[in-house]
């Protein structure tokens, strides 16, 4: 069984692989995904609002 010690080696190797391979997105590429995350984020709201709507409407309170 892996000791604590080995187990933390074993974290920090993986974390500094996954950093070495991690690149900043470019201009471009972040308002693409700003834009994503905005229109996501909209239609989550949208579906919660017609729900409350429907509920609404069917309690009527």
């Amino acid at each position: 069984m892996a000791t604590t010690t080995e187990k933390l080696k074993s974290f920090f190797a993986e974390s500094r692989r996954v950093l070495l391979v991690t690149k900043k997105p470019g201009m471009k590429e972040f308002k693409m995904a700003a834009k994503i995350t905005g229109i996501g984020m909209i239609l989550v709201g949208l579906i919660g609002l017609v729900i409350r709507l429907i509920g609404y409407v069917i309690t009527g309170s």
